[in-house]
């Protein structure tokens, strides 16, 4: 997984509260198990018309939005089905970092799994931000992590909250399988001292790592 630390994005207004999973990615589009090529079919039944070409009035369509990386949403965005596809999607697309009140849980997770940054502020937050994007051109975002900070072109910035562990992970791009890598000398001992099927219920201490 790619490190997050430090980065400055273009910011796009998908200004639709409730925004679920297959909104994000049709489930037409599910098949494939690779991570790869889902971008373009972001947000399809929104961003394209029937004949396939572009829906101009969609946000993401327009000139002003094009090429950004961080996306301004309102509340409960990534809502329903757990596909995992819908994280795919926005990386894959370009986006680093989702700013909005609140996320689903399980669309939460699979974001930082994939290091998407999902940014949580109270509403009256995500308004101002709102206001500020749709009012200057070409409005681009910075987005600390390690200060936890987001900072506008035009000077305004606010600080955001974050699960420190997810935080530690993201800097480290460090996912759930090198996470349990850290592990490896522990899982060993314990598939050594548990070798025989009556073992099976012995305990074995937790073991202690560093965040």
């Amino acid at each position: 997984m790619r490190k997050f630390h430090t980065f400055t994005g273009l910011v796009v207004p998908l200004d639709v509260a409730d925004v679920d999973t297959d909104q994000i990615i049709p489930k037409q589009f599910l098949k494939a198990v690779t991570r790869s090529g889902f971008g373009r079919h972001l947000f399809a039944n929104w961003r394209y018309r029937p004949d396939g070409s572009p829906e101009p009035g969609f946000v993401i369509n327009q000139p002003r939005y094009q090429g950004a990386t961080v996306l301004l949403a309102r509340r409960n965005f990534g809502c329903g089905s757990s596909r995992e596809h819908a994280v795919w999607a926005l990386v894959d697309y370009g986006f680093r970092a989702v700013v909005a009140p609140s996320f689903a849980d399980i669309f939460k997770g699979n974001a930082f799994n994939n290091g998407l940054l999902c940014v949580e502020l109270e509403e009256q937050m995500v308004e101002e931000w709102f206001r500020r994007v749709q009012a200057q051109e070409g409005y681009r975002m910075t987005v600390d992590l390690a200060a936890q900070t987001l900072t506008g072109s035009d000077g305004f910035a606010c600080s955001f909250g974050i699960d420190p562990q997810r935080r530690q992970d993201l800097l480290e791009g460090r996912d759930a399988i090198a996470r349990t890598e850290r592990l490896a000398e522990h899982i060993a001992a314990y598939e050594a001292a548990h070798a025989a099927p009556w073992q099976a219920g012995a305990p074995c201490p937790a073991p202690e790592v560093e965040p």
